[in-house]
């Protein structure tokens, strides 16, 4: 749609959390209303605008400072964006929300560790319980909740489609996109 407004969805949240299916879905369904929306995914980030980065702190901001800085210029120039990164760290995503302001739209992704464990098919958590991979959020790196989310989905609770589903209400009360129309 030629009005598209800007916005980035900023899912955070532990690796196996949900926030890749939960952002497949929404960019489908706004895809189906006629939106122009990009994906800034974590993973493909590191391995095309962050390669050679490593996972200490410092690499990690610097990580999401340069998924700000695009989902930044996407978003304020009408292009909804939809970023999928861990992103542990509060400060680093405050200072994303500093630069996109109200186009910025925090979505806390909500899962246990445990739960991730459970969920993790590349057996990336196992191998941080024996210590085989050092500063692995959740394990043996800090991961810090937002304090003040737009919206907290509780990927133990609810479907993938349910957590969808609430994201695009709230971009539609938001007057982001429009309300989807009656089958």
């Amino acid at each position: 749609m030629a009005d598209d407004k800007g916005f980035t969805l900023w899912f955070t949240g532990l690796s196996g959390a949900g926030k890749t299916t939960i952002s497949k879905i929404v960019e489908e369904q706004l895809r189906e209303r006629g939106s122009k929306v990009e994906v800034l995914d974590g993973d493909v980030v590191r391995e095309n605008l962050s390669k050679g980065l490593g996972f200490s702190k410092e690499d990690r901001d610097t990580n999401i400072r340069r998924i700000a800085f695009v989902a930044d210029l996407l978003s304020r120039n009408g292009v909804p964006v939809i970023t999928a990164a861990i992103s542990p760290y509060r400060e680093i995503r405050d200072e994303a929300r500093g630069v996109m302001g109200d186009r910025f739209i925090e979505v806390y992704v909500k899962a246990s560790v445990e739960v991730c464990a459970e969920r993790d098919v590349k057996g990336l958590y196992e191998k941080a319980f024996r210590g085989e991979i050092k500063e692995f959020t959740g394990v043996s790196d800090p991961y810090e909740p937002p304090l003040n989310p737009e919206l907290t989905l509780d990927t133990e609770q609810d479907s993938a489609e349910e957590d969808a589903a609430k994201v695009l209400t709230l971009l539609e009360e938001r007057q982001l996109i429009p309300a989807a129309q009656p089958a």
